[in-house]
Formats: C-alpha cells, structure tokens, sequence
C-alpha cells in the first residue's frame, strides 16, 4: 500500500485547521492536534490522524462541547474530582494530569479523576507529562463496551487502557501503554477487510465463544481480555479491564460499563471516566532513576531467544518508531488514510489540505 511522507508541523497544523473550522477553540483544537500527531509519531496509528474525522463529526453536531473550560468539584491536597464539561478529551486529559503533576509536587503524589470526559487518544500521552519532572505517570481510561468477559457473551467492558511510565537516567524510561484486551478492535477490522482469519485469542462470536472468524467477532461478538480464554489466563485481562473500570467511571461517577454509548454511535454524550496519577520519586527511596536504568539494562541486555530479535523493555518500539520517523523528515502515513481526511477537511471548507506528493517506494 503506498505510503507518503508528511512532516509532524503540517499534520499538526492541518488537525488543528479542521477543528477551528467547526467551532473548537484554537488552544482546544492545539491540544487535540498534538495527543494525535504524538500517537503517530510513536507508531500508533489507530489512535492519531485516523480518528480526526470522528472528533470533528463530535463538535459538529454538539453532541462534544466546545465551550468552557474543565472544573475541579472537589480536592484534598492530594485528590481532585474534575468535572470535564464534556469537552474533548486531551483538553480534560492534560487539565487532570497537569494538576495530578502539581499535587505531587507538593505532597508527593497527585490522584485525580474526572467525569465528563471523551476519547482522549493515546493514554501514555498522559503519563509520559510526569516524565518531564521526573516522576512515575499513570493514566487510565474507560470506553465503549467492546469486551466480552471471561465465561459472558455480551460487550460490558470497553478496552480501558493501563499507562505507567517512569523515569530512567539520561532522558531514559519505561512506557507502558496497553489496552486490556487482547487486541484493539482496529486490529479485527483490518483483517476482515483482507478477509484473512484472526488468530484465536483475539475475539469471541455471539455465544462467546473463541472464534478466528473477524465476521462473527464484529457481529454479534466482541473482544476478549487480555489472556485469550479462560484457560489461557483470560479472567486475569478481564480483572484489570474492570480494575480500570473502577478507577474510572466507578470513582468518578461518569457512566461505566455497558452504560456507556456504544462505539462510534453519537446518539448520546460519552460521560467517559478518566484517571491521571503523578508520583514524586524523591518521597520514596533515594536512587530512583538509577535503579530504573538498571532494571531497563538487565531486560535489554538479555541473550535473545532469536538472534536477531532483541528483548526490548515497555516504550522502546515507540522509541525506534520515533527515531524512524526523524530519520525519514517525518512520519509515513497510508494515503487512504490522507485523501480520506482531505476529502473530509474538504466537507468542512478547510484549505489547503494535506500534501501527498512525497511518495515512499514500498
């Protein structure tokens, strides 16, 4: 499939464009625009310029706010309760971890959850902010009912992400960023649009059970934990799907579980739960970052099963992602994708659009 080249300022710009033209307001729309061009750069492209169109159709039709700003209902010095207004998610995402960082500062450690919220993107965009302080970052998010429990045949959990990310010496650190299914649903649509099986692990059909059909999973079926069946470990992905849950829509009073709307139906705002925590390691023992280093060392430096297939630590593909991408002047997107949006910034009178003349040989 032919991909072209487009550097990060004109992506960014280009998000941004489309979203002013619908209303967002400009430090709204900056905010978006950087959560997706991020989740692009770092290799994740389900979570980046793929989704643009989704976020403009939410301000579009008001069914996402526009106005206003996120409100804090509640804190302690260590906690807040944040009322997200429901405004686009990285804008209630980087108020929660913006005032989580500032809580730990103080105190040590800062546990903040909001109510409100929408789809906020990539959830290691969130905890990676704690890194630049040299603090541990967490985040966490539910979502729309797409996973069927261990031993269920019906979608009560959505793929709730987990991020921790923690510092290391010299700029260095650990990225975890995970959904709690076995696999994002984007995965099983690719595959049905191939029309190649899924592996088994992946999904399960209306009965709930394992199926390799991506047809039966997206009809009727859903996505199961992390884990694969009950056999394979499957209820331990379900119990941290639903820890998620708790952290979220449950200590947030935001809508949870198979109450929140289905996904991509926009008949109803999402009232998404969201989770940010920054951890100040100088209140804990001294030697943090050192031991950090070491930690990510003995795991790298591992003799490999396969000779040419290094053990990596949590964040380093995203890193090589990266540094692909500086290498290259910028990140490679499919050109589907590109007319596909310009065909949308087109719809909503946004000029110019998004260059597609810089074509890589495959």
């Amino acid at each position: 499939m032919s991909r072209c080249l487009i550097s990060k300022a004109e992506v960014q710009n280009f998000i941004e464009r489309c979203m002013t033209a619908v209303g967002t307001q400009s430090h709204h729309a900056r905010s978006l625009a950087e959560v997706l061009v991020e989740g692009d750069h770092r290799g994740h492209y389900s979570h980046g310029l793929n989704r643009m169109d989704m976020y403009v159709k939410d301000v579009k039709t008001g069914i996402c706010a526009k106005d206003g700003e996120p409100e804090i209902e509640k804190e302690s010095a260590a906690t807040a309760l944040v009322d997200g207004k429901n405004l686009l998610g990285p804008v209630v995402g980087n108020f929660c971890m913006n005032l989580a960082i500032k809580k730990a500062k103080e105190v040590g450690i800062g546990w903040v959850v909001a109510h409100g919220s929408n789809h906020y993107g990539i959830a290691g965009y969130y905890s990676m902010q704690a890194l630049k302080e040299n603090m541990i970052g967490m985040s966490f998010t539910n979502t729309s009912p797409l996973v069927v429990p261990t031993r269920g045949k019906e979608c009560t959990l959505g793929t709730n992400p987990i991020s921790v990310a923690a510092p290391a010496k010299d700029g260095d650190s650990f990225v975890l960023d995970m959904a709690t299914s076995a696999v994002a649903l984007g995965k099983v649509e690719l595959h049905e649009r191939r029309g190649d099986d899924i592996p088994e692990g992946w999904g399960c059909d209306a009965q709930g059970k394992l199926s390799t059909d991506p047809k039966r999973v997206l009809t009727g079926g859903g996505l199961v934990p992390i884990g694969g069946s009950e056999a394979t470990g499957g209820y331990k992905g379900y119990g941290l799907g639903m820890m998620v849950e708790v952290f979220c829509g449950i200590l947030a009073g935001a809508h949870y579980s198979k109450h929140v709307r289905t996904w991509k139906v926009t008949d109803r705002v999402a009232n998404l739960g969201q989770c940010f925590v920054a951890i100040n390691p100088e209140n804990f023992a001294p030697g943090f970052c050192d031991r950090m280093s070491d930690l990510l060392s003995i795991h790298r430096g591992l003799d490999p099963a396969e000779p040419d297939v290094p053990v990596l630590a949590a964040g380093d593909p995203e890193r090589t992602n990266m540094e692909n991408c500086e290498k290259m002047g910028g990140i490679p997107y499919h050109l589907k994708v590109v007319n596909y949006m310009n065909e949308c910034a087109k719809g909503i009178g946004v000029s110019p659009l998004l260059p597609c003349d810089n074509v890589l040989s495959n």
